[in-house]
């Protein structure tokens, strides 16, 4: 319960107060603060299963088609480093990153939240986690 009522104060320091919801205003002062203090190289990999991978990895998809598609495809599973932060939101008010994946240097564009650093012992994993778990509940 301590490491929660941390990681709110964390966050309502970077947006002012507690619970602010997910809207334009309050991602882009999320994501100007975030490309103000995460430090590069930024390794990431994904939380949890990306939507496309979904049908594979919980549903009834082939484990071949699987692998082949990941093959050109991001999956949860890769390893990436940060490129960059995209300026623009989505329409559900998205951070969205362009990233390297480490195997085979293909560039993706994907959402933030879905992502987390590979070190747990850095203040990126620590950043990322604080905007992982805020914009999921907001």
């Amino acid at each position: 319960m301590v490491e929660h009522d941390e990681q709110e104060k964390r966050i309502a320091k970077i947006l002012g107060r507690l619970d602010v919801p997910v809207n334009q205003a309050s991602a882009l002062n999320y994501l100007d603060y975030l490309k103000e203090h995460i430090k590069l190289p930024c390794r990431l990999t994904g939380i949890e299963d990306f939507p496309w991978e979904e049908y594979y990895v919980m549903g009834p998809g082939s484990k071949k088609e699987y692998e082949k598609l990941k093959k050109k495809q991001p999956s949860y599973t890769d390893f990436f480093t940060l490129i960059r932060f995209d300026n623009d939101l989505d329409d559900t008010n998205s951070i969205w990153v362009e990233v390297e994946r480490l195997t085979d240097k293909r560039k993706f564009k994907l959402p933030l939240a879905d992502l987390e650093a590979t070190d747990k012992d850095t203040k990126n994993y620590q950043l990322l986690d604080d905007f992982s778990v805020w914009f999921t509940n907001n």
